[in-house]
């Protein structure tokens, strides 16, 4: 059995395992596997299961579907293929060689949380992923703007956060604590009054993060 690891700038952001003859990926939500960036079209490609061989299909959309750096329009995938969709990566591999991390896993028959921190349109979540019960609970309570004294649990494995198309980030749990990530936006998001110099870096309880003018802090514990 195969699965598809998701991941953007390197952190990985779910696993879906592949059980159906047909897996479909793209930016609509009724997609098997929802990316949700402009780059991305409405029905993107289709993964199909012959027997235990997976072939991928770019269904014709704007920007092209690659497998490793080569664009695509219908191949067998090979374990260790990456899939390239926009800026997002998606690496095939076979069960058996699998190499990444369990509390990553999502489940056949689990769904990805959509979205939705219940904070304005313009400042939502927009990722998904399996809860993992590693590192310690931990939230963002947001500063200032119309959503101050607002509180959002992080719950899932990835967390993503500001405003699409101008700034967004993500925070990832791992076994041994938060991570925050720019993930797109020429402006880099600001910690602790310094601008991400690094792709990542290890979040701490009290960390004020500031994106798209929205001040953030870091609770854990």
């Amino acid at each position: 059995m195969g699965k598809l690891v998701v991941s953007l700038d390197g952190v990985v952001i779910k696993e879906v395992q592949v059980t159906k003859d047909k897996t479909t990926l793209g930016r609509r939500p009724y997609n098997d596997i929802v990316i949700d960036n402009l780059a991305v079209s409405g029905e993107h490609a289709v993964m199909q299961m012959v027997g235990s061989d997976v072939f991928i299909e770019d269904l014709n959309s704007t920007n092209g579907t690659y497998i490793n750096g080569k664009a695509v329009k219908k191949q067998l995938l090979s374990h260790g293929d990456v899939i390239e969709v926009g800026k997002y990566k998606i690496k095939y591999l076979v069960e058996d060689n699998a190499d990444y991390e369990k509390t990553m896993i999502l489940r056949p028959g689990q769904t990805a949380p959509s979205s939705g921190f219940g904070l304005p349109s313009s400042f939502g979540g927009l990722g998904g992923g399996a809860p993992a019960a590693t590192a310690a609970p931990a939230a963002i309570k947001v500063l200032n703007g119309p959503a101050a004294g607002r509180e959002v649990a992080l719950s899932k494995v990835v967390t993503t956060v500001g405003k699409p198309g101008v700034q967004v980030a993500s925070i990832t749990k791992r076994p041994s604590g938060y991570v925050f990530a720019h993930v797109e936006g020429v402006s880099r998001p600001v910690v602790n009054g310094a601008p991400l110099a690094a792709e990542s870096v290890p979040l701490k309880n009290g960390d004020v993060i500031e994106l798209a003018g929205t001040q953030m802090q870091f609770m854990q514990g």
